[in-house]
């Protein structure tokens, strides 16, 4: 019988150095999809791969399930507490989901392209918003990742490689850190995902700072990111929003954009947008951005910006009084898109879903190809990667009965090492990341040790 408190955290949750800032690549082994690797050794030949456009099996039904009976006696509470059946779940783990942050990186390229501060802080903000749009419509919960769980992702056609690692059980806290392989950027943060369930809707706060830091013009960009709100989880269309404020740092400048991730409202005239500003370090207004984190950003002159809007709000009345005959679950609200102020530039679009992702959990094209097992990939990957994982696995090709199996002798496995370890009073270690000082903020965070692409896993824990 185990006690309250290992059930608690055992159940599924979430959604996501030194002060030098070189980043080290004399660890660097990387795999890419031409089977070549930068040491020179090579895994099968498959010229012919390409990534996976699609899952092996269409999404489970979740018609037969009911979780009002689970939630019912749960308001208020963090649902880290509440252990969820599987069918809930999407075949990805929250490593792998915090990893969709890096389906973006040709915005820190640009970034990394421009020459004036100002700009370069417009394309990070637009990067800062394009990291929670693949949440749009992703109603599925990720796999809690075990402890000392990790993830690793490399693009060679997008210059970056990431390793992420799962360094805290109590509380759940998820560590990443991606890297240009030209040595242009670091991106790195820790995410610990507060959950709580409201009644009709689940609200998550990711805890945890982003740090961006763009190596060529020594600059250093921090943000959290917004609340995030599933409604509807006892009945009717599931829908998500994000709220609240983004604060984007650069600290070397003193340059702030400042982003207002807007609330639904009464009418839903206000979902999915977003806007703020930028100003430099005397406050001044040095650019205005706008759009919605589902579809678009647009930056303007300040300007501009105002006059549009006292001009807006004197033409608006009749288009007004249309908007609000439709509310927040209203799919043409959805839908509605951005209003492009004249003498506008566009920061970022958004890719589109692929036709068949409604049946595959809602996700993007970069999503579909996470969990996948590349030629080669095994002979190399660590043995605690989640694409290793069963329970994922076994969800991913439709097999839920064994998903859920291999999720309980999972948290089984975990818990009994736990007991040992409380048995030995020994600690646990982490494997990639050690908990420091972030160099910018001056506050604690978990920061990459280096050396896991030399591929040495020997002493890696056999989690699964």
């Amino acid at each position: 019988m185990m006690n309250s408190e290992e059930e608690f955290y055992d159940a599924e949750t979430g959604l996501e150095s030194d002060d030098s800032l070189e980043v080290s690549f004399k660890d660097a082994l990387v795999f890419d999809s031409s089977d070549q690797m930068t040491d020179g050794s090579t895994a099968e030949p498959n010229a012919g791969w390409q990534r996976r456009k699609t899952l092996p099996a269409e999404m489970i039904a979740r018609n037969n399930f009911s979780v009002t009976s689970i939630l019912k006696k749960c308001i208020g509470m963090e649902l880290s507490k509440i252990a969820m059946p599987v069918v809930f779940n999407e075949p990805l783990s929250f490593l792998q989901r915090i990893s969709e942050y890096m389906e973006h990186t040709h915005l820190i390229h640009k970034a990394c392209a421009l020459s004036d501060s100002v700009d370069r802080m417009q394309v990070v903000a637009a990067f800062a918003v394009s990291a929670v749009a693949s949440q749009w419509e992703r109603t599925g919960k990720p796999f809690n990742p075990l402890l000392g769980e990790t993830f690793e992702l490399i693009r060679e056609d997008d210059d970056y490689r990431l390793i992420s690692e799962q360094v805290s059980h109590h509380p759940p806290i998820s560590a990443f850190h991606a890297e240009s392989l030209k040595q242009e950027f670091a991106f790195h943060g820790s995410i610990y995902p507060k959950l709580k369930f409201w009644g009709k809707s689940v609200e998550a706060e990711p805890k945890g700072t982003m740090t961006l830091e763009l190596l060529k013009h020594k600059e250093a960009y921090t943000w959290t990111n917004p609340m995030c709100c599933v409604h509807n989880v006892i009945l009717g269309k599931l829908w998500i929003e994000q709220y609240g404020t983004v604060e984007i740092v650069n600290h070397s400048t003193g340059d702030k954009c400042v982003l207002n991730f807007k609330p639904c409202g009464m009418f839903g005239k206000e979902l999915h947008k977003v806007e703020g500003h930028i100003q430099d370090s005397s406050k001044k207004k040095q650019s205005v951005i706008y759009g919605k984190w589902t579809e678009c950003m647009y930056s303007v002159d300040p300007k501009v910006y105002e006059a549009h809007k006292k001009s807006d709000k004197k033409a608006g009345a009749d288009s007004k009084k249309l908007k609000q005959e439709h509310s927040c679950e209203d799919e043409n609200a959805v839908l509605e898109t951005v209003t492009v102020i004249p003498g506008s530039a566009l920061l970022w679009r958004i890719s589109p879903r692929p036709a068949h992702s409604l049946q595959m959990y809602n996700f993007t094209s970069f999503a579909m190809t996470l969990n996948e097992l590349e030629p080669g990939m095994v002979q190399i990957l660590a043995p605690t990667d989640c694409r290793q994982r069963p329970d994922i696995r076994a969800m991913e090709n439709g097999d839920i009965d064994t998903a859920s199996a291999e999720k309980e002798r999972l948290e089984e496995k975990q818990r009994v090492a736990r007991r040992e370890r409380s048995k030995d009073e020994e600690e646990w270690s982490t494997r990639w990341f050690q908990l420091g000082t972030n160099p910018h903020t001056g506050e604690k965070d978990w920061l990459y040790s280096g050396g896991y692409f030399d591929r040495n896993y020997a002493d890696c824990p056999n989690i699964y």
